[in-house]
């Protein structure tokens, strides 16, 4: 069999890249019968943040510059348009930022090896570019946005007071995603174990997600549940796919590895938990993990458990923005008094 030419290949990867671009662009402008989907109306600033090994990191401010601020940071293969719902809802009345971790949406992936200490430093800069000094913030994780969270205060627990007033995290864990992930069928739901090895080879593979009906089935099936329909899939499926499939797999492998301890009992601020009753990506197991550590240091401020797959946040959007409002109400009482 005759071998692709290297310089087919090169045009083949950069047709893939343009195309994803485009894919990208279009995340910002599309528009869906749920206004809370839609690209935020609150202006918008582009805030410059370089990372560690000269990284650039698109990063967002939206609404009040002089605002409390709330930091959204996201999850696996998700970009800055993932919060849509939450920077709609919040930017009137609070200076949301949100940025895009590095290799995904438009950040770049600079060339440091990858690990949670190094998205720790990258939120570490974040938190220096958009806070005033004395400025506290509430930072909200999805995800692998929760894990980075969590190493964060692992890795700069002197930051934890200075920067943070309040902490919410969902659809997250510590660890061990492999050993306890049911999104194989009968896997790790009784006494059929998943093998580390085959997870592993699922989590960093270069999967892809064409826009074809049975994908689209199993994306809700698997990644949310079933309850969730029409332009809330539709919305998900679309940030998703946005991610490159090399950017999926080197920090699919990332995830299988994930081993961050107990560096959540270093939250030592109020810190919220919400999970999701049909998460198969991180079950309720992981939440109630980090709420033990949590209850250990006695800043757990609430654990929930909402009716939603792994994308809480898009999936309940409503019910999450009122914890989130509690949340920012409690961690700003001055502000509040004065609404």
């Amino acid at each position: 069999m005759r071998a692709t030419p290297p310089s087919l290949m090169a045009e083949i990867a950069g047709r893939v890249r343009a195309l994803l671009r485009a894919h990208r662009a279009t995340l910002r402008t599309r528009v869906y019968p749920t206004g809370a989907l839609n690209p935020p109306h609150a202006p918008c600033a582009v805030v410059p943040v370089i990372a560690a090994g000269g990284t650039r990191l698109r990063v967002h401010a939206y609404g009040p510059s002089d605002g409390d601020v709330i930091v959204l940071v996201h999850g696996w293969t998700c970009c800055i348009e993932y919060w849509n719902p939450q920077i709609n809802a919040f930017a009137g009345d609070y200076r949301v930022i949100a940025y895009d971790q590095r290799g995904h949406g438009e950040s770049e992936s600079g060339n440091s090896p990858l690990s949670t200490d190094l998205l720790a430093d990258d939120l570490s800069a974040v938190l220096a570019a958009v806070l005033r000094p004395g400025q506290r913030a509430v930072l909200v994780g999805h995800s692998l946005g929760g894990m980075t969270i969590q190493a964060w205060a692992g890795r700069h627990p002197e930051q934890v007071g200075n920067r943070a007033a309040a902490v919410l995290l969902t659809n997250t864990a510590p660890g061990d995603l492999i050993a306890e992930t049911t999104v194989v069928p009968l896997c790790n739901r009784g006494s059929v174990r998943l093998p580390f090895a085959v997870g592993r080879v699922g989590l960093g593979g270069r999967i892809v997600f064409p826009p074809i009906a049975p994908v689209r089935w199993a994306f809700r099936r698997q990644v949310m549940s079933l309850a969730s329909t029409g332009d809330i899939a539709e919305f998900a499926q679309a940030i998703v796919r946005s991610c490159p499939a090399a950017v999926r797999a080197s920090f699919g492998l990332l995830l299988a590895d994930l081993a961050l301890g107990r560096a959540a009992a270093n939250l030592t601020v109020p810190t919220t938990l919400l999970a999701g009753r049909f998460d198969d990506l991180t079950p309720v197991v992981h939440a109630r993990r980090i709420a033990d550590m949590l209850r250990s240091t006695g800043s757990l401020d609430r654990f929930d458990v909402l009716p939603t797959g792994h994308l809480g946040n898009v999936e309940a959007y409503e019910r999450f923005n009122e914890e989130l409002a509690r949340v920012a109400a409690a961690a700003y009482p001055a502000r509040e008094a004065t609404a």
